[in-house]
């Protein structure tokens, strides 16, 4: 599955008024060996592991509450939030650029040293 198409999800169902998003997470009825690396694993077993992973999170009704407390800590290791901690560092880049730009002041062409807004 694309990045992009791991972005574009549906929002995040509550997990209930009085318990913590992690308790409807799918990934609770699964191997947690799923969703984090034995080290020395080997490439081509780390894709495999990594897509079925994500194919859980696909179906968790709390996928965008999970990417988002795993972007916030950050999370160093493992799928959360259906992606990898390679493809939150990506996610999080994207994201500093972008807080970046919109502090940017607009520079008005033509204008010396002027400002717009």
């Amino acid at each position: 599955m694309a990045a992009a198409q791991l972005l574009e999800r549906p929002p995040a169902q509550p997990a209930g008024e009085d318990s913590p998003w992690h308790t409807a997470a799918a990934c609770r009825r699964d191997e947690v060996g799923l969703f984090f690396a034995p080290s020395k694993e080997p490439t081509a077993a780390r894709l495999s592991r990594e897509e079925q992973a994500k194919q859980v999170c696909a179906r968790c009704p709390v996928l965008l509450a999970c990417r988002e407390h795993a972007l916030a800590q950050p999370e160093p290791y493992g799928v959360w939030g259906g992606l990898t901690a390679a493809e939150r560092r990506v996610v999080l880049a994207r994201r500093r650029r972008r807080d970046v730009e919109l502090c940017e002041p607009v520079r008005v062409p033509g204008a010396r040293g002027r400002i717009a807004g």
